[in-house]
């Protein structure tokens, strides 16, 4: 191998793959980046055996070739050298790369790249297309909401269905759900739903760029996914088990809707969580009109026996009856984190029923965070969201 690539693109190209680097293995190869070229580019492809990123950056081939190399030793050698061309060659002896540049020569030990684990290559199965913008905007509104422990690991991943033209996603951990709906550039032949670790399309978001569509090809054994962009891919196991029937945890009616501004919201709701800490991380919003049109105000409060207590108020639009509930801090502040519009509805039954919270405008996207039980007195434990399986 014998080629010639900028500092910023080979700096490029390791920061899209790194996060397939696996940290803790039994396998060490995995914590390798294969270098390779490819029809007269130079590939980067790195994989923990759950998910593969795969890169293509711009390079002057001389000689085609192929070697694994450490991630981190490449990684942070090239971080530190300043813009210019570097040669990037095979070794005079051993199994390794030589790498050299202005006022700079270095040999960096690797392995054959036959050792490396065979990245995915998936050219068969269910294909459809997406815009980059609708696909991580629905990515961004549902993954947080995804289980972080492994107790069930359906919970882990994001419920995928594509249904015609429709793209649904949807994530929750048993305390909250979150789904967002988009429209597919290119029609399903057939409806399909698989369950995609959060962590891997965590990683697409993160990669996604431009405005060229981004192509989705899913296995016909349904066990990979493949998300294709202009010069990456990132190929993922996905996982295996049925994924609850989150529709009938969205309540079909509301006895209050309250509007107000997503901003102040946020603001009150960071205040309170910090009372909110020491007592059960529970924050308290009481929905009251004043009499006159759709005017009101929503109260958001927090208190904790041993630090005091706090509480703020807010200006509101009401629909309907005077409602309250109670949520954990964080599940709140995690939605209206993901939420891009300038006001935000939450809507209600009851102080023990779910609460939905979404965008006053309707934008495809909802969230259904379970109530704290608080009995607005003593006892302040939370809700979990039914198994709907059974």
């Amino acid at each position: 191998m014998n080629l010639n690539c900028l500092q910023e693109n080979l700096s490029y190209g390791l920061g899209v793959v790194q996060r397939a680097v696996a940290t803790r293995t039994t396998l060490p190869i995995t914590q390798h980046v294969l270098v390779s070229t490819d029809g007269g580019r130079l590939k980067l492809s790195a994989t923990n055996l759950e998910i593969a990123i795969s890169t293509w950056v711009g390079a002057e081939v001389i000689e085609d070739g192929a070697i694994t190399i450490p991630a981190r030793l490449l990684t942070d050698f090239v971080n530190s050298l300043s813009r210019q061309t570097i040669e990037i060659k095979n070794a005079a002896s051993g199994v390794g790369i030589e790498l050299k540049g202005n006022q700079v020569h270095a040999k960096v030990n690797g392995n054959d790249a036959n050792e490396f684990p065979p990245i995915p290559s998936i050219g068969e199965g269910l294909n459809t297309q997406v815009s980059p913008k609708a696909l991580r905007d629905a990515i961004h509104s549902v993954v947080f909401a995804a289980a972080s422990e492994d107790s069930r690991p359906v919970l882990t991943g994001v419920n995928v269905e594509l249904s015609g033209s429709q793209l649904t996603l949807a994530a929750a951990d048993g305390f909250r759900l979150a789904v967002s709906h988009c429209e597919l550039a290119a029609p399903v032949s057939e409806e399909l739903s698989v369950i995609v670790p959060s962590r891997t399309l965590s990683e697409v978001e993160r990669l996604i760029e431009g405005d060229d569509p981004i192509d989705i090809v899913i296995t016909p054994q349904r066990s990979q996914i493949l998300f294709k962009m202009k010069n990456i891919e990132v190929v993922s196991q996905l996982i295996q088990g049925t994924f609850p029937n989150y529709a009938q945890l969205i309540p079909e009616s509301r006895d209050t809707r309250v509007i107000v501004a997503l901003s102040e919201l946020q603001r009150a709701t960071k205040t309170a969580a910090i009372f909110a800490k020491d007592g059960s991380g529970i924050v308290r919003l009481q929905i009251e009109s004043s009499g006159s049109g759709n005017n009101g105000k929503m109260t958001i409060s927090s208190r904790a026996e041993e630090i005091g207590n706090n509480e703020g108020e807010i200006q509101a639009e009401i629909e309907g009856v005077d409602g309250k509930i109670a949520f954990n801090s964080r599940y709140l502040a995690d939605v209206l984190n993901v939420i891009s519009q300038e006001k935000v509805a939450l809507e209600i039954t009851s102080a023990s029923s779910p609460g939905v919270i979404k965008a006053s405008e309707d934008d495809g996207n909802i969230h259904v965070v379970m109530p704290m039980f608080v009995s607005w007195g003593d006892s302040e434990d939370p809700t979990e969201i039914e198994n709907p399986e059974g």
